[in-house]
């Protein structure tokens, strides 16, 4: 199950970071990724709605893959997947969140940002880690050189916080990233205004974007 969910985000290698403030918007919203070719979306913890958005989109949107982001605690582990998200993400590396996940089969990423972070998370049991936050942390040096030391156990990344259109390139050429998550394709102004147009056009740019890296 988790290698089957890693290798669908790997496949589509960009990942929609995005916080949904309202039940309403969650269809239309799913509809214009959907329709922009990346049927992928990590909905944030950060909004009231957030486990009822996963609980629609999961029941409404089967062809998309709900994932929940911003999974500090092991109450919203358990809380994601009973939600009906298929994989989860934190800014950070709990061990007890790890745990939970682990416990229940969710497909988990933590956030790591140093050596230390990596090591812990390996010992854990955990190699598919979230990068953040990967501009101020550093950018491709700064993940290059970490990525370096922890090849040969199969670590790999999923960078987030900082990245747009005009380094996603840099980003998704690094070996070690499998797919580079992103807050601009969906920002918030955007789904609370109902800019699905908007959406829809930024989710095709960046497909024909990784299109292009892949020729």
């Amino acid at each position: 199950m988790s290698e089957s969910v890693y290798e669908r985000i790997a496949a589509l290698k960009v990942v929609p970071v995005v916080a949904v403030e309202s039940v309403e918007s969650a269809i239309p919203f799913a509809d214009a990724l959907i329709a922009g070719g990346l049927p992928i979306a990590e909905i944030t913890f950060r909004t009231a709605a957030a486990a009822d958005v996963i609980r629609l989109l999961s029941k409404e949107r089967p062809e998309l893959l709900v994932g929940a982001g911003t999974v500090t605690t092991p109450a919203q582990a358990r809380a994601a997947q009973a939600c009906g998200a298929q994989f989860a993400v934190a800014p950070g590396f709990n061990p007890a969140v790890v745990e939970a996940a682990q416990a229940i089969g969710l497909p988990f990423s933590p956030g790591v940002m140093t050596p230390s972070d990596i090591e812990g998370a390996v010992a854990a049991g955990v190699t598919r880690l979230k990068f953040f936050p990967a501009g101020a942390a550093g950018g491709i040096p700064m993940l290059k050189s970490l990525a370096a030391p922890y090849a040969h156990l199969g670590v790999t990344f999923i960078p987030t916080g900082g990245i747009s259109l005009a380094n996603l390139g840099d980003y998704l050429g690094e070996p070690s990233v499998i797919a580079a998550g992103g807050t601009w394709l969906a920002k918030q102004a955007a789904i609370s205004g109902g800019q699905w147009d908007t959406i829809t056009a930024n989710c095709r740019e960046v497909c024909q974007l990784v299109a292009g890296l892949a020729d």
